[in-house]
């Protein structure tokens, strides 16, 4: 595929595009406009690039021709070290253009519920899970996002057996996208006497929120069930019938929800968490980059099932997808991950990109 003809193409959907913009109607559609919006953007991004493109493409041709017609000593060497800049500009600008030709992912903007269990480790695979909590919730922070408790289940050793927490913001999906698997860690624990590095693991899922609109879930398809909370929480939780269990009958997935001690924002809770579920489980089936399950995306959560290593006598972390160490390991989990973020983006571009890697040929 030519990549001129590509743009080119790419120049006229613009062009429909700005018309619909203009279109007073649009916005009373707003998932329309939504997304009308973010093409418009993405196409915007793109054009800017295609008149860099074209002004590189010209000024090779104006060069060329000024070196080979041209009888003026001087311009002949003013046109080739300026040819001589465009030729390296050239193909820079193109594997540019070529990722961006890459359309953005619509669940980048989703928000997401991000759930952490621990694995192999016991007392301090649990010990972990908070850690790696409290990292995200450090870049949560950091960026603007907002955090919200969705389920907790605390171990008498100050960890978490599992944690559940809704993250909004801008890009949240797009940038932890690549954060589910298993986690692995390497440390001494505070509880070893004799100073024996000791393995754990945890495993991360990042599900994309769903609004109703995108998820329907048909009543009798869900079996609800009320039941007294258990574990930590005050009298009034454990006292009363708050909790809530949703049990999806189509795919057998089960929601627990008590943290909180109205029955009714338990719920609420208990469906949100459900939705994302469901609409992993959907986008699983229709997209091949995302055709693994949500059992697989976090495995069993044996040691050898890992994504990434935090070694903390050796300061390092390493991803063992894209076979990256960066060092800071303090730094790191206080939520100054960009760097690795950036690098997993980069590799999934890559991975996509190899699908148009015949344009411009």
């Amino acid at each position: 595929m030519d990549l001129i003809k590509k743009l080119e193409d790419l120049s006229k959907r613009f062009e429909e595009v700005s018309k619909l913009i203009a279109d007073p109607n649009l916005v009373k559609d707003q998932a329309k406009y939504k997304d009308t919006m973010r093409e418009n953007q993405y196409l915007s991004d793109l054009m800017d690039l295609y008149a860099q493109y074209k002004k590189i493409l010209n000024g090779i041709e104006e060069d060329t021709r000024l070196i080979t017609e041209e009888d003026d000593h001087d311009m002949k060497e003013l046109a080739r070290e300026e040819l001589k800049e465009y030729e390296e500009q050239k193909p820079k600008l193109e594997e540019q253009i070529k990722f961006k030709l890459i359309p953005p992912d619509p669940l980048d903007e989703k928000n997401i519920i991000l759930e952490i269990r621990s694995a192999a480790g016991g007392d301090e695979a649990s010990l972990f899970v908070r850690d790696l909590w409290e990292m995200y919730t450090h870049l949560a922070e950091r960026k603007g996002w907002k955090t919200e408790s969705m389920e907790v289940q605390e171990t008498e050793v100050g960890g978490f057996n599992k944690i559940v927490t809704s993250i909004s913001g801008k890009f949240v999906y797009g940038t932890l996208r690549w954060e589910s698997g298993v986690h692995r860690v390497q440390r001494v624990p505070a509880t070893e006497s004799q100073g024996r590095l000791q393995t754990s693991t945890a495993t991360v899922a990042v599900l994309p929120e769903a609004d109703e609109t995108e998820i329907v879930i048909k009543p009798e398809d869900v079996r609800v069930d009320v039941m007294r909370a258990g574990g930590p929480g005050g009298q009034c939780v454990n006292t009363t019938d708050s909790a809530v269990r949703l049990t999806h009958i189509p795919t057998g997935i089960v929601v627990i929800q008590q943290d909180e001690k109205s029955q009714h924002k338990n719920k609420a809770k208990a469906f949100q968490v459900l939705r994302a579920r469901l609409f992993d489980l959907e986008e699983s089936k229709k997209q091949a980059e995302r055709s693994k399950t949500r059992q697989s995306m976090v495995g069993s959560g044996a040691r050898s099932e890992k994504i990434r290593t935090y070694n903390f006598p050796q300061d390092r972390i390493t991803d063992h997808r894209i076979n990256m160490s960066v060092h800071n390991l303090p730094s790191f989990m206080m939520g100054n991950m960009d760097n690795l973020l950036d690098a997993l983006n980069v590799y999934a571009k890559e991975e996509q990109f190899k699908d148009i890697s015949d344009l411009a040929q």
